[in-house]
C-alpha cells in the first residue's frame, strides 16, 4: 500500500526544517536563521509506532504581496503539497504569536478537506506554554498544539495523533508469487504512457486491467514470454492548469507511491531532454526503497549523430554514478524498438533483486580479500571481518561480523561492494551491507 502523505507548512522561519529533522530522526533538511532558506519540497522518509509515511518539508508561504521574487513559486508548492497530502502540519511560532502571513496560511489551509493539526512551535517552557496558545484559536484550524521542534517536547504526542488520522490501511489481495511488479516511473512527457501502451499490446496477451491503490492510476496486466507482469502505470498524472513545477510534483508523488509497490522500477529518460535533476531525484528514490532499476533512455531514435549519443552518455554517467550497477537500455517506445530488451532486463534484475547467495562462497570471497590485505585502520585499531552471510533479499542484504564496526568508513563499504559485484551477478539490483560486532564467547 502506497505510504501516507504528511505536508509540514507555515510562513518562513517557524522550524518547519527543524520539525521535520526531528520526526525523521535526520538532519537532510536545511535549517537556517535565515527567511526562506527552504523553496523547494523536500521529501523524508519516516515512522511512528510501526507506521511508515512520507513527509514533505515545503518552503515558507509568504503573503501574496510579497516581494520576494521566489515567493509565489513556494507558495504554489506548498499549496500543492497540501492538496496532494493525506494530513496537514501547520507550524506556527509561539514566541511571535499570530501574523498576517499565519493567516494567510491558515485560509489554504481551510480550503483543503484534509486533517490539519496547528503545532506551536518554540514553546520550550511548559510552565507557560498554554497562556501563548489562546491567540492562535483565532486561526480558526483548530486547536493548538504545544511543542518544540529544538527539544523534541509534544512531538510524541502529536505523531500518535498524526497516524491515527492517517486513511485506514487496505488488505490487498496477496500478490500473486509468480507475478513481477514493474512500474513506470519518470518525468512527464518522456513516453511513459508510449511504452506502457507499446508493452500491452505487441506480442503479448493482455491478461486484464486492474484498477491500482495507486491514486489515479490503472494496472496493466500481461503475459511476456511465460512471465506475468503487472504494469504499475505512473503515467496518469493529474493536469493542472498551472506552472510546470506542479506537474513535476506529481510525477515524484506518483513515482513515491509506484515504487512502495514494486519489484523493479523503469526509470524512463528522455533523451532530447537528457539527464536532468527530477531523473537523478527518482533514481535516488528507487535506490532507497531497495527497488530493482533498469534505465530506459528513450527516443534514442532522436540521437542521430555520434556527438549527441556521446554527450548523452558522458552526462548520464556523471549524474548517475551512484548507481553503476543499473543497466542501461536505449530505446524508442512510439516504434516499439528494443522494448524487449527493457523488459528482459527488468525480468533479469528481479532475479537478482531476489537472489540468495550461499554463504561458503561469500566466505570465500571475504578469505580472498583478506590474503590480499585490504582493511581500514586507525590508530592501532585494524578491522578483522571474520564472517558474512546473506541475511535478507528484495534488496540482498548481507550481514559481515567483525571486531569494531565503527572502522568500516565508505570507503571501504564501497570497496567491499565492487568486489561483491565483480563476484556475484547483481546487475539492476541495489544492495545492502550491514556490520555487526562479534561477540566473543567466554572460555
Amino acid at each position: 500500500m502506497p505510504k501516507p502523505i504528511v505536508a509540514v507548512v507555515g510562513r518562513p522561519n517557524v522550524g518547519k526544517s527543524t520539525l521535520v529533522n526531528r520526526i525523521a530522526q535526520t538532519r537532510d533538511a536545511i535549517v537556517h536563521e535565515s527567511r526562506g532558506v527552504t523553496r523547494d519540497r523536500s521529501y523524508h522518509l519516516a515512522d511512528w509506532n510501526g507506521r511508515d509515511f512520507v513527509l514533505i518539508d515545503t518552503g515558507g508561504i509568504e503573503s501574496i504581496h510579497s516581494t520576494d521574487v521566489f515567493a509565489p513559486g513556494i507558495r504554489e508548492q506548498a499549496i500543492i503539497a497540501c492538496d496532494e497530502a493525506d494530513v496537514i502540519v501547520f507550524v506556527v511560532d509561539g514566541s511571535v504569536g499570530v501574523t498576517d502571513e499565519d493567516e494567510e496560511v491558515a485560509r489554504i489551509c481551510r480550503k483543503v478537506k484534509k486533517p490539519v493539526f496547528l503545532v506551536v512551535n518554540k514553546l520550550d517552557n511548559p510552565d507557560n506554554e498554554h497562556d501563548l496558545l489562546w491567540p492562535f484559536y483565532a486561526l480558526g484550524v483548530g486547536e493548538p498544539r504545544p511543542i518544540s521542534a529544538t527539544h523534541g517536547h509534544g512531538t510524541g504526542d502529536l505523531l500518535d495523533d498524526i497516524v491515527a488520522a492517517f486513511p485506514e490501511a487496505v488488505d490487498e489481495p496477496e500478490e500473486e508469487a509468480d507475478v513481477l511488479n514493474l512500474a513506470i516511473i519518470g518525468r512527464p512527457n518522456v513516453g511513459k504512457s508510449s511504452l506502457v501502451n507499446c508493452l500491452s499490446r505487441q506480442q503479448r496477451s493482455i491478461v486484464s486491467d486492474v484498477a491500482g491503490t495507486t491514486r489515479d492510476s490503472i494496472d496493466t496486466m500481461i503475459d511476456w514470454k511465460g512471465q506475468r507482469i503487472r504494469l504499475v502505470d505512473t503515467a496518469g498524472i493529474r493536469k493542472r492548469n498551472q506552472v510546470h513545477e506542479d506537474v513535476e510534483y506529481y510525477s515524484l508523488v506518483r513515482g513515491l507511491q509506484a515504487m512502495d509497490r514494486a519489484d523493479v522500477c523503469l526509470l524512463v529518460i528522455d533523451c532530447e531532454v537528457g539527464i536532468t535533476e527530477q531523473d537523478q531525484k527518482l533514481m535516488g528514490m528507487a535506490v532507497d526503497r531497495g527497488c530493482g532499476i533498469v534505465v530506459v533512455l528513450n527516443k534514442w531514435d532522436l540521437m542521430d549523430t555520434q556527438e549527441k549519443r556521446d554527450k548523452l552518455v558522458s552526462s548520464y554517467n556523471k549524474r548517475m554514478d551512484f548507481a553503476p550497477w543499473a543497466p542501461v537500455v536505449t530505446t524508442s517506445a512510439l516504434t516499439g524498438r528494443a522494448t524487449d530488451r527493457a523488459v528482459a532486463a527488468a525480468i533479469h534484475a528481479s532475479e537478482t533483486h531476489s537472489s540468495q547467495i550461499p554463504t561458503p562462497k561469500i566466505n570465500d570471497l571475504l578469505a580472498k580479500i583478506r590474503e590480499a590485505g585490504h582493511t581500514v585502520s586507525d590508530k592501532g585499531r585494524r578491522l578483522k571481518i571474520q564472517y558474512a552471510t546473506q541475511t535478507g533479499t528484495e534488496p540482498p542484504v548481507i550481514t559481515f561480523w567483525c571486531n569494531a564496526p565503527d572502522l568500516v568508513n565508505d570507503n571501504f563499504e564501497h570497496f567491499l561492494e565492487n568486489r561483491i559485484r565483480e563476484a556475484f551477478d547483481l546487475e539492476g539490483t541495489p544492495i545492502r551491507l550491514r556490520f555487526r560486532k562479534r561477540v566473543e564467547k567466554e572460555k
